[in-house]
Formats: C-alpha cells, structure tokens, sequence
C-alpha cells in the first residue's frame, strides 16, 4: 500500500540535465599539492583554530574545533604540515576571502587513531550527537546547518517524524543520486543512527520519480536489514522544488510549517542524504568529515561525472580530473543553475557544502538578456512555492520599503529561482530579494546594535543612580545617628546639672565643658578687667605715699 501524497503550491519543470553525469561510477581524486580548508563551511561561529603553523598532522586529526553552539569543527582531510593560517579565496558569491587553514600533504595518508560503534543500540542519543559534534558534520545540501543542533531538540519537543531528504531536485545535480546507487547500506545505517538518537515513530526516505536505480539500491538495502525498523522509501513526483525543506514537509504529510517556524516546531527534522551517509562514517567508523562527493557536469567538461574529494581540495584541481576546456567555458557556477551561483575563479576550495560544480559554456549558459519592465502578468505568483506575492516584493525592493517587504514574508522566501524562470520580462527577481534580504539583515543587526548600547547606557545610568543613592542613604544615617548622639549626650548633660547644682557651678568655674564658650570668654575678660583694676588701685596707693613723705623736707628747706 502506497503512502497517501500531498502537495505544494506552484513550482516548475526545469530540462534536467543529469543524465551528463551519470555515465561513470563515482571517481576518487588524487591529492593536490595543497588543501584550504575555510574555518567557517557551515552556518554560525567559525571555527577556533587548535594548532598553529609548521605543525605535522594526521588524516583526520582536529584543526579547529567549534566555537559555540551553532558551529561545526574542521578535519585533517589527510596527513601533511600546516603551511600557514591565512585568508583566502573561498566559494561565496561575493568573492570575498576568509581566514583558512593550508595544509601540504605529505603523500602518506596517515590516520589518527579511530573506534567505531558496532551497536548503537545501548549507547546514549546525547553521546552520539557529541561524536556528530566532534566529528564536523554539517549540512550537506547546501545550507552547512551543523548536524549536531538539529539533532538536539528542545526537551518539549515531541519528534514524530524523520525525513531524509533524498529528492535532489535541482537541475545537474546528482551526487545524492550516485551516493544511494553505490552506497545505499551505508545510507541506511544512518537512518537506523538518526533513529535511534529522534526515538522518532516514523521515518520517510523521499527520492523523486526519475531516480529509478537509486529507488531500487535504497530498497533493496532496506530489506536486507534483519531487525525491526519503522523506514520506509516513499517515491514521489518530480517538480522542482519539491527539495524545498518545506514543501517536501507538505508533499509527503501535508502539515504546513508556520511562517518563520522551524520543522522542528511541527515535530519533524529533516536531513539530507550525504548528511546521513555521513553520520553513518562517523559513527560506525570513526571518521569525521573529511570528503564529499561532488557532481562536475557542463558542457566546458569532456569527461563529466560524479568525484569524492577530499575537503579543501582547489576547485582548479577538480576541474582538470574532468578534462576542463578553458576556451569553452563561459561560467562557472556552484550548486545547480537555480540556486548556485557564480564563482569569480577557480581558486577556491571544495567545502563542506559544494555538491556540483557546473562548468558551462556560452551555449548552455548564456548571457541572461535585458530586463524589461513588469507586465504584471502573475506568472511568478503562480510558480511561487512559498505562496509568496513575488511582484509586490519585487516593487518594495525595488523602492527600499523594507518593512512592507518583511510584512509581506521575504524571508519565507527560499531563493529557488522559479519566478525569475518564468517571468516574460527577464527580471532577475531572486537577485532582488536576495539584496533586500542582505539589507533587512543589516537594518536589523544595526538595530540589535543600537538596542544593546542603549540598554548598557540605561543599565549605567540605573547603576548610577543607585550608587548615588545608596551614598546618600549613608550620609543620612551618619548624620541622624551623629544628631541622636549630640541630643543624648545634651539630654544627660542637663540631668546632671538638674540633680547635682553646685557640682554643676564648680564645673562652670572649673571651665567644665557643659558650660557655653560664651560663658568662659565673658568669665575670661571678667578676670583680666579685675587684674587691670587691681593694679591701677596698687599704682594709685603707691603714688599716694610717695607724695606724703615728700612734703614736709620741702617746708624745713623754705
């Protein structure tokens, strides 16, 4: 009995194009002369660098560990010397450079000491999310979200649904589809990992229709598997974007996710294929993610197919295992036509997250043609699978109306392109919103910014206060407690005069220190006027009895 399927809104049917890179098994690369390895492949916290230029090290050894929670560590791909910690070119649309690690192989290929798990059936979920963590493991699909958070869901969370996300539905692209045909046990086994670690009640592998030989590896390994499982292969149409983590959520349970709510607020997580093979690596293996396989296809290649490189490995290295003809290239794009985007050389690495490399030419990939002004003609909103209102978007980014923009969902929109494919006039649509978005990231980064100054100059200034305060409430109780003293001290002064007078007086005479300071400079002045008077009355008698003994010699001598 065939699962009951749902579906999305909108979406389109792109040419293919994946048959170029299906002719050949996956090819392994040899070694480049050197790997650069981006401290950040993933979303969140670059990673800390732990070892330090001129160190020897081994395949698979710690590099950089995460910084964080939302952070993925880097690996060793193999054995060799640290050249340096530099910036570098990396693959990001904007051509800028980042700091990365260079490593020079030394041809030996040298592992570091690696234990796997044979049964994970009594190891602890939280120890093999830590080993995920640990080993470097982060979104394979495109987006580098780190594993190990999605693996930790809040404790309220009731998990009822896993998905693997095998749909693959971008043009080009086929290095899901090869990895399922080659390795479909492997992939298995990390579902059952997956499993174990959700305690999940169900778990959907979704492979579209035009995969058959990947439909049929999966199955077949699903049945050879001899204990109890709750997975089951559901197979269903091909549309783009049915990829899409959202619309794959609605196609195959018809629950749609709340406007900026994760899946996991609908009890679902979703993974995608190489993902899963990889935690099955690390887990089973021991081995951190060090390689990937990425499909090279286009025109500009004369020997198109799917390759497992080491991480860090040029992208101008990879592109010669495919025979790159220079004079045929037009545009180097990573990831699919849709979705991907231009790269300015071919000096960065392959990273975490490069899944196709597409080496067009003129032909395949021709110059996009003049934009012409909106028809209004509604074909973008009909294409839309988010239910978007893709023309009013594009008039609010065109006018810098960020806030109209944001009520009307931007950042529900998830860039597959499908608007920009049908519009008769050629707007390029997602380069709009994608610069709105960039600005709306700004505006409220600034804004965050903003706030917290605000909230450390108000917590200064309340901090302020209450110091200030807290003095005052101190200088107020020293001065009432010095005021209650004074008054005691007075009060027991006037006890003791009222008990004891004449003590009292003797006190005052005595100079005692209940009586005022006028008191003992009136009684001061008072001792030195009678000093005065006394000697003027001694001078006086004196001057008396001289003149009285003088008088009579007078009269003898007349």
């Amino acid at each position: 009995m065939s699962r009951k399927l749902f579906s999305f809104p909108g979406g389109i049917h792109p040419p293919e194009n994946k048959l170029q890179s299906l002719s050949i098994p996956i090819q392994a690369v040899p070694l480049p002369s050197k790997l650069i390895l981006p401290l950040q492949q993933h979303i969140g916290a670059p990673a800390k660098t732990i070892i330090s230029a001129g160190e020897s090290v081994k395949k698979g050894q710690c590099l950089a560990e995460a910084q964080g929670f939302v952070s993925a560590a880097v690996h060793a791909p193999t054995s060799g010397t640290v050249v340096e910690i530099a910036d570098h070119e990396i693959p990001h649309a904007s051509g800028l450079t980042g700091l990365c690690i260079i490593l020079q192989p030394d041809q030996k290929d040298q592992w570091i000491e690696r234990q796997g798990i044979a049964d994970i059936r009594n190891i602890e979920p939280t120890e093999l999310v830590n080993i995920i963590r640990q080993s470097g493991i982060a979104g394979m699909g495109g987006a580098g979200f780190p594993t190990s958070v999605k693996l930790s869901p809040p404790a309220d969370a009731n998990i009822k649904t896993l998905i693997i996300n095998a749909v693959e539905c971008e043009p080009y692209i086929t290095s899901d589809d090869v990895l399922m045909r080659e390795r479909a046990a492997g992939v298995i086994q990390g579902v059952l990992i997956l499993t174990h670690i959700l305690q999940n009640q169900q778990s959907l592998v979704a492979i579209e229709d035009n995969k058959p030989d990947a439909i049929a590896a999966m199955q077949e390994a699903l049945a050879q598997l001899n204990e109890p499982h709750n997975i089951e292969i559901v197979v269903i149409p091909t549309r783009y974007p049915s990829g899409g983590e959202k619309q794959l959520i609605q196609n195959l349970t018809g629950i749609e996710v709340p406007a900026g709510k994760p899946p996991l607020h609908v009890g679902i997580v979703v993974q995608n294929t190489a993902t899963t093979y990889a935690i099955h690596r690390a887990i089973e293996h021991g081995e951190p993610l060090i390689s990937r396989i990425v499909t090279l296809t286009g025109n500009a290649l004369k020997q198109p197919g799917n390759y497992e490189a080491l991480l860090g490995t040029p992208i101008e290295h990879l592109l010669e295992q495919a025979q790159l003809d220079q004079h045929q290239l037009s545009r180097l794009i990573m990831g699919g036509p849709m979705m991907g985007f231009a790269l300015e050389s071919a000096n960065a690495p392959v990273v975490k997250t490069t899944n196709c490399l597409l080496a067009a030419n003129r032909e395949e990939y021709p110059e996009p043609e003049p934009a012409n002004p909106c028809i209004r003609c509604g074909a973008c909103a009909e294409v839309c699978p988010a239910s978007l209102l893709p023309q009013q978007l594009f008039w609010f980014s065109m006018g810098g109306e960020l806030d109209k923009a944001e009520q009307y969902n931007l950042a529900d929109c998830i860039e597959c392109g499908a608007c920009s494919y049908v519009c008769p006039s050629h707007i390029p649509l997602v380069q709009y919103y994608r610069a709105t978005k960039g600005e709306l990231a700004k505006r409220n980064a600034d804004l965050k910014q903003s706030d917290h100054a605000r909230d450390r100059f108000e917590f200064r200034e309340l901090r302020l206060a209450q110091e200030k305060a807290a003095k005052d409430a101190k200088r107020k109780a020293r001065a009432d407690a010095s005021a209650k003293a004074q008054a005691a001290k007075k009060a027991a002064a006037e006890l003791e005069a009222k008990n004891n007078p004449e003590g009292s007086g003797q006190s005052e005479g005595k100079g005692d220190s209940a009586a005022s300071d006028s008191d003992i400079v009136k009684a001061a002045l008072a001792r030195v006027e009678a000093k005065k008077k006394a000697q003027a009355e001694a001078a006086a008698s004196q001057t008396a009895t001289n003149e009285s003994t003088s008088q009579p010699e007078t009269q003898d001598r007349s």
